[in-house]
Parts: C-alpha cells; sequence; structure tokens
C-alpha cells in the first residue's frame, strides 16, 4: 500500500495542505482538479522535488519520504513529455537503465518489449523533434516503465493530444498498466479520462484532497454529472 500523510507544502505563492491518503498496490487512483488546484505540485512533492515538504509517505510500510527522489523507484511524465532532444527514441527509453548501470543486454531487451507494447518499434532510431504528440507521449511512458517503478505519476498525460490520438494512446496506456500493473496516481481535468481510468478519483481544491470515491457502478451510472459539483 501507498500511504500518505499530512504531506504539506508552504510555498511563498502557494499551500499544499496536510493532504493524506491510502492507495492499494496497483491500484490507478486519478486525481482531478480543476488547473492551480495543485495537483502537479501534489505529484511533484511525492516525488522528492521538494526536501523541505512536511508529511510522511510510505510504500510496503517503508518511509520513502526520507530517500532522495532517485531512491524512490517512481517513474514520472510530465505533460510536456520532457523527452532529450539530443537523443533519439531508443536512448531516451535506456535513460533510466543506464543511470542504474543495467547491462546494455537487459536494457535492450527491455527497451524492445517497451517499444512493441507502445507501438513505437518503427521510431527507434527517430529524435524528438521529428516525432508527433502521440508518439512523444508512448516514448515518455515507455521511458517511466521501463525501470519497472514501483509507483507512476503522471502528470495530464493526455492534455496535449487531440481527441483521436488521445483516445487511441488511452487504451495503449490501459493495456500496458493492465501488463505493469504499477501504483498509479493520473492528474487530470478531464472527467471522462478520469472514469476511463480510475479505481478510485480524487478531488483536489486549493491544495488539498476534500473527496475521494471508489469508481463502482452507481457512478458509473450517473456518470460525468456525478463530480461536477465537487470540482
Amino acid at each position: 500500500m501507498l500511504k500518505i500523510k499530512n504531506l504539506s507544502l508552504d510555498l511563498p505563492c502557494f499551500k499544499l495542505k496536510e493532504n493524506s491518503l491510502d492507495i492499494n498496490n496497483h491500484e490507478y487512483f486519478v486525481l482531478l482538479g480543476s488547473s492551480g488546484s495543485g495537483k502537479t505540485l501534489f505529484l511533484e512533492t511525492l516525488a522528492g522535488r521538494y526536501p523541505y515538504a512536511k508529511g510522511d509517505v510510505l510504500y510496503k510500510k517503508k518511509l520513502i519520504s526520507s530517500l532522495p527522489p532517485e531512491n524512490r523507484n517512481i517513474g514520472f511524465v510530465y505533460q510536456n513529455f520532457e523527452l532529450f532532444p539530443n537523443m533519439n527514441v531508443e536512448d531516451n527509453i535506456r535513460f533510466p537503465l543506464k543511470l542504474r548501470k543495467v547491462s546494455i543486454s537487459e536494457q535492450i531487451s527491455k527497451v524492445n518489449h517497451l517499444s512493441e507494447l507502445m507501438q513505437i518499434d518503427d521510431i527507434k532510431k527517430r529524435y524528438p523533434q521529428n516525432l508527433s504528440g502521440g508518439e512523444k507521449q508512448r516514448v515518455a511512458f515507455a521511458r517511466a516503465l521501463v525501470a519497472e517503478p514501483d509507483i507512476l505519476l503522471l502528470d495530464e498525460p493526455m492534455s496535449s493530444l487531440d481527441y483521436i490520438t488521445k483516445k487511441h494512446i488511452s487504451k495503449i496506456l490501459k493495456e500496458v498498466y493492465l501488463k505493469y500493473k504499477p501504483t498509479v496516481i493520473h492528474v487530470t481535468h478531464d472527467i471522462s479520462e478520469a472514469m476511463f481510468f480510475a479505481h478510485k478519483i480524487g478531488i483536489m481544491n486549493n491544495g488539498k484532497i476534500n473527496h475521494i470515491f471508489e469508481l463502482n457502478e452507481e457512478i458509473k451510472q450517473k456518470g460525468e454529472s456525478f463530480f461536477y459539483e465537487y470540482i
């Protein structure tokens, strides 16, 4: 279980307010909220970007909030992808494995496997400037998953994609999630996207997660309108 206890952060222009949350192993949790509600800051704090943040983060009863970011075994996908422009697709995906000094043969095997799953096997030698938005997104997912993280953080991962590409990438991501089964926190302002992926949905307003809903049949039948009053 991923257990978050009173996670808070006090910045000059914004406050993350004592958020507590329990997420089961392999669960897909989506955090809904409007722009500026603190969703990205919440993810970055979990990932260890702000060492002066307060509160505890435990994974399988191990305190990971005391660890540096590189030792938390967390994968992170930002909405702007953040691919290395001087590296081709293959090298972008391999980068986390190189940092961990994984053998070359294992790097190649894992990159090839994920490239097939993400349907990017034919673009491995291309550079980011020669990729479409959907291709960049799939490369970013592959890079985040290649080291098999315990926890995967997704920051508005579909926000820059057109409707058709978004539907296609969503289907691929769900299939890859079912294969790798990381614990996922996915932030978005898109209710339909949240309902497509989530086991549970949380609502963030002004730096605080105020509501958490399990996506049961009753909520599914009510549809997107159920969440309007909370966002």
